[in-house]
């Protein structure tokens, strides 16, 4: 058990109050083992998956260290994709509220060029992206990394899996030598160790299991044919009702099938894939987080930087060929002391995947029998408590969550208690509102005002 609080670092006392404000008391085993060296000043190589607190184990120091009056880049995140980049700006902008006018930006593909070079003219501390942006950016000259004195690489097999080899080591050459350089990964390839030489001196290595037990997670396999998967899924999803469950597909294609399967059999399900468009994949994500959605189907790389506090399942529609990647997705499931549940299917030609996984996990693992199918609409689940409305209008037009909140709940008359989770985008905002309100709610947004402005409505 770890007890080492963050009053032990050498932190500003307003910083530690932000901490106990956001609920950090206590250190994960990768806070424990980073932090002090990180803020010594240590080049690192950790090894850790998403859940164990690494975010604020390389966000501290370099908040820690930043020189808020000079506005040039100090400090570079290079993250895999656009999801895991919002994730990781949104936790350091509140890791960073003790302090003012700390500036972050995020650099993502998907999005348009032009308002990120408008954002980095105004001047940036720390940049978040994906490095085939980032190296857009190198190339306009719009960003500049001569006064970067941290580097992050976060979950760096993930971006080596990406092919961005190339891109890393480019980007990383063009910052001072000098600087420090934090390198954290789920598992630890060849390529890693010879990233590391290349970018990093005499780094210290940490290792931290993961955080998710597996006595927590119960899983159970279950043997299908191909052609059964999707009855099987469904199946397994009026047995269970679990009211948040990601599905794992290895391909888009799969995913977006499987998901048109699922809403036509009268599930609630969206599909989170690398065809979808940036605006599209946002909405998936919010409409997920918020609980107006309860199925989510997707691939790895799309669901990579997911954060669901409490995912009650995960379903493998499709078995990964690599063990850590089945590791990964089922430790999105009980987290935080919580029971969680894992669900595979799998095919007879894939028992070879079922030995690796007991290898890995040093344990027999569990056989389960598919019920008769029964596709009875009694059977169905109920839809989510939530609906989603979305607003256009966002931060560009100076909207903020308290307005949409007292906009609701003032003249509009809906209980708060009735309100849920708040999004604001750039130009878009979501509310997540109890399904019985929706339409009141709606009507009330489109006949009112949001700070004495008309905004248009509708109801994902």
């Amino acid at each position: 058990m770890n007890t080492q609080t963050f009053s032990s670092l050498n932190l500003p006392k307003a910083a530690i109050d932000n901490l106990n404000a956001l609920g950090y008391t206590a250190m994960t085993a990768i806070q424990e083992q980073s932090l002090p060296l990180a803020f010594k000043g240590h080049d690192l190589i950790a090894k850790a998956k998403t859940g164990s607190g690494k975010t604020a184990a390389f966000s501290l120091p370099i908040l820690n260290k930043l020189n808020v009056r000079f506005f040039g880049v100090q400090a570079l995140i290079l993250c895999p994709t656009r999801e895991l980049s919002a994730q990781v700006a949104k936790e350091i902008r509140r890791l960073a509220r003790y302090q003012q006018n700390i500036k972050v930006v995020t650099l993502c593909g998907g999005q348009p060029i032009g308002p990120q070079i408008g954002s980095l003219e105004h001047g940036a501390h720390i940049v978040v992206g994906t490095p085939g942006r980032i190296k857009d950016h190198l190339r306009k000259g719009t960003l500049v990394l001569d006064g970067v004195d941290t580097v992050v690489l976060d979950e760096a097999d993930r971006m080596l899996d990406m092919g961005f080899y190339d891109d890393i080591e480019n980007i990383v050459m063009q910052t001072p030598s000098k600087r420090q350089t934090l390198l954290f990964s789920a598992t630890y390839p060849d390529k890693i160790e010879q990233l590391s030489g290349h970018l990093q001196k005499q780094p210290i290595e940490i290792s931290v299991e993961s955080v998710h037990s597996h006595s927590q997670i119960e899983q159970v396999f279950y043997q299908v044919s191909r052609n059964q998967k999707n009855d099987a899924t469904y199946q397994l999803l009026i047995t269970h009702q679990p009211a948040s469950v990601v599905i794992f597909c290895n391909t888009k294609q799969c995913c977006q099938e499987l998901t048109d399967y699922l809403t036509d059999s009268g599930l609630s399900a969206l599909s989170l894939h690398g065809d979808l468009e940036q605006r599209e994949r946002d909405e998936v994500l919010i409409r997920f987080s918020n609980q107006s959605v309860s199925i989510l189907v997707a691939t790895d790389v799309a669901a990579r930087g997911l954060d669901i506090d409490d995912l009650q399942a995960v379903i493998n529609y499709d078995l990964s060929r690599d063990n850590d990647i089945y590791t990964h997705r089922i430790g999105r499931t009980g987290r935080a002391g919580k029971k969680g549940l894992a669900l595979s299917l799998y095919t007879s030609s894939e028992k070879y995947k079922l030995e690796a996984i007991e290898d890995g996990q040093q344990q027999p693992i569990k056989y389960g029998e598919m019920q008769k199918s029964d596709n009875s609409e009694d059977r169905l689940p109920p839809l989510p408590k939530m609906a989603t409305l979305c607003i256009h209008g966002g931060r560009k037009q100076k909207v903020r969550p308290g307005d949409i909140l007292g906009a609701l709940t003032g003249e509009a008359g809906i209980a708060g208690k009735a309100v849920g989770k708040i999004d604001v985008t750039d130009f878009s905002s979501y509310v997540a509102i109890e399904r019985a309100h929706a339409k009141t709610a709606l009507g009330r947004l489109l006949n009112g005002k949001i700070k004495g402005r008309k905004f248009k409505a509708r109801i994902l």
